[in-house]
């Protein structure tokens, strides 16, 4: 069953999707995905279109309840793009999602793993992770400045042209979010780690820097012949069903 409702998380209204089993509920585990940040023409409409579906199937296989939002500017939700309003709505959703002694686990793509390694490292909440195909060095992966605001604005993940950041601004917010920093704060608490081995826009490398930051706490699974968008790849979904399976 696939529930659909609206959050408010500052000056934006969030879509959230909340997916449960009757088939085979597991009491007490969250797991919340988090979509990236789309860089590429009108993608912003479209960046966590995959997800709700996703969450569904999650929650029929696994027995757990997950959420999917969609964050600030991004499909149906208002407002504008920020990694630190992200990193707010993101801890909105947690907040609508947490019930006492539950588990919460989550489990970012691209930029939304980064940005779940940072929550995590904040909030003992957060039991696991998983990341996907998520960039251990985020300066390289926004390049210049200006590059990357123009990328944000041609994706279209802006409500208000005078709520974006400019340039400079913007890529020091993104950057505040370190993963490599984060993720060495999180073992012993759980931890995946997995990436395409042709991924085009976030190197393979990456994924071993974020195991190595993890201090090798964590399981790492290189998926042959997948390129950067992993959330439709059935191998990605048998890995993450697996681990969520072996954290009941």
């Amino acid at each position: 069953m696939l529930a659909h409702e609206q959050l408010e998380s500052g000056n934006s209204l969030l879509d959230l999707r909340i997916a449960t089993s009757n088939a085979r509920p597991v009491a007490g585990h969250v797991l919340v995905l988090v979509h990236g940040l789309p860089r590429a023409l009108g993608m912003g409409r479209q960046a966590a279109g995959l997800l709700p579906e996703l969450a569904e199937h999650l929650a029929n296989e696994s027995g757990w309840l997950v959420a999917s939002g969609t964050l600030s500017g991004v499909g149906g939700s208002t407002g504008t793009f920020s990694a630190t309003q992200w990193r707010a709505d993101l801890a909105r959703i947690l907040e609508r999602v947490e019930r006492s002694e539950q588990q919460i686990s989550l489990a970012g793509f691209g930029f939304g793993g980064a940005l779940a390694l940072a929550t995590a490292a904040d909030d003992e909440r957060v039991r696991g992770v998983a990341t996907f195909a998520t960039p251990a060095h985020l300066g390289p992966w926004c390049g210049p400045a200006e590059d990357f605001h123009q990328s944000v604005q041609v994706a279209g993940v802006v409500g208000d042209d005078a709520q974006l950041l400019a340039p400079e601004e913007l890529r020091r917010d993104v950057l505040a979010v370190d993963p490599i920093a984060a993720i060495a704060q999180i073992p012993p608490r759980r931890l995946l780690i997995g990436h395409g081995a042709d991924d085009l826009e976030v190197p393979a490398s990456d994924a071993r820097d974020l195991l190595a930051a993890a201090d090798g706490r964590a399981e790492l699974r290189i998926i042959q012949g997948a390129g950067h968008q992993l959330r439709a790849d059935p191998r990605m979904v048998a890995t993450l069903l697996g681990w969520l399976d072996r954290h009941r």
